[in-house]
């Protein structure tokens, strides 16, 4: 079942944090994304201040008294008219993790259809999710939901 967050289960989150940080790690090519030492208490710190700045929210998905998924949903913007750039209020998931052995069993979807209606239900009028470009599973499960790509993120790498 979805619940909201509590601070109970801040090292289920920080585990869950890790287990994506570590798959993200190991999928990139460039080998940019690392997982140190100090990785989980900081990452960790960095969510919870990014929740409460920005009207955020976490859920958690719990299963036999186990904390198997975690989204993370934040209020991106206000509505912008700029000279060259309108957009109605966005929100953003910054994090939708499922832990590996739970996956493909429809906790994600549940995840993701609580965090949208939490957004839309803060006037927001879209969603905003970044996902890494080697996350080919990641990708296929947002257009399975409705999402679509609006940018590309391109990287030549040159050797010194």
């Amino acid at each position: 079942m979805v619940i909201d967050y509590n601070s109970q289960y801040d090292e289920d989150v920080k585990n869950l944090l890790v287990e994506l940080q570590d798959y993200i790690a190991s999928i990139d090519k460039e080998k940019y994304n690392i997982l140190k030492e100090n990785y989980r208490e900081e990452y960790f710190k960095k969510i919870m201040e990014e929740i409460q700045k920005n009207n955020g929210k976490m859920l958690l998905y719990k299963e036999n008294n186990k904390i198997i998924g975690l989204i993370v949903g934040i209020i991106n913007n206000e509505e912008t008219f700029e000279y060259n750039f309108q957009a109605p209020k966005r929100g953003r998931i910054t994090e939708l993790i499922v832990s590996k052995n739970c996956r493909a069993k429809g906790y994600g979807k549940r995840l993701l259809n609580s965090m949208e209606k939490y957004l839309i239900e803060s006037g927001c009028k879209d969603i905003l999710i970044e996902v890494f470009g080697y996350n080919e599973n990641a990708s296929k499960f947002y257009e399975k939901n409705g999402y679509h790509t609006r940018l590309i993120d391109m990287t030549k790498k040159f050797s010194c």
